[in-house]
């Protein structure tokens, strides 16, 4: 027996369990706006002026990074992203204690899929990973796995498991957000697609 919910199948009598966050304006860099109650993130070119941003040292100082406000550390979790209002962006998961003068991705303690030059990436430590057949669709899903230690790219419209990055997650972990241009806006309390 299948559920169908906004088009998608979910099966049914499985517990749902949602991701539920919001973006936490404490560790987003200055030059990075949030929107839609903290679910969304405009890149400004000029941003805040750092000085007149509350000194907090949760906040990104060197890079256009955010952080979500819920950390994990068990168990299977989905969102998606809306991606079409931006060329250049990185989403993933971060250590919560991940250096703020770092970006995500270019560390053992961030995992992340990059967009850039009209090209997908994985990336964890600065090592880049081209991503093949697969465009630029207006929103993504991403899924994380806890247990398995795996964070998945997923093309919505498919249900289908684009990349899958393996590596030694040490929890907690939240979801992680860069971008040089255009605006990013989250989706979390999503089901987990059927069949990934």
């Amino acid at each position: 027996l299948l559920l169908l919910l906004q088009g998608r199948r979910f099966p049914s009598g499985q517990p749902r369990r949602y991701l539920n966050f919001k973006l936490d304006e404490k560790t987003a860099h200055s030059s990075l706006d949030l929107f839609k109650k903290e679910t969304g993130v405009i890149y400004r070119m000029i941003g805040i002026d750092p000085t007149k941003t509350p000194k907090n040292p949760e906040r990104f100082t060197d890079w256009a990074v955010v952080l979500a406000d819920t950390p994990l550390s068990s168990g299977r979790h989905y969102w998606e992203v809306t991606v079409k209002r931006s060329q250049e962006f990185r989403i993933g998961v971060a250590e919560t204690n991940m250096s703020r003068e770092e970006c995500i991705g270019a560390n053992n303690c961030s995992w992340v899929y990059a967009y850039l030059q009209k090209k997908w990436y994985s990336m964890a430590s600065s090592e880049m990973i081209p991503v093949d057949f697969f465009g630029k669709p207006d929103r993504v899903g991403f899924l994380l796995d806890c247990e398995v230690k795996t964070l998945s790219l997923i093309e919505i419209e498919k249900a289908a498991v684009v990349s899958t990055i393996m590596t030694e997650f040490r929890a907690p972990l939240v979801p992680a957000f860069a971008l040089w241009d255009g605006e990013l806006i989250t989706h979390p309390c999503m089901d987990i697609l059927q069949g990934i």
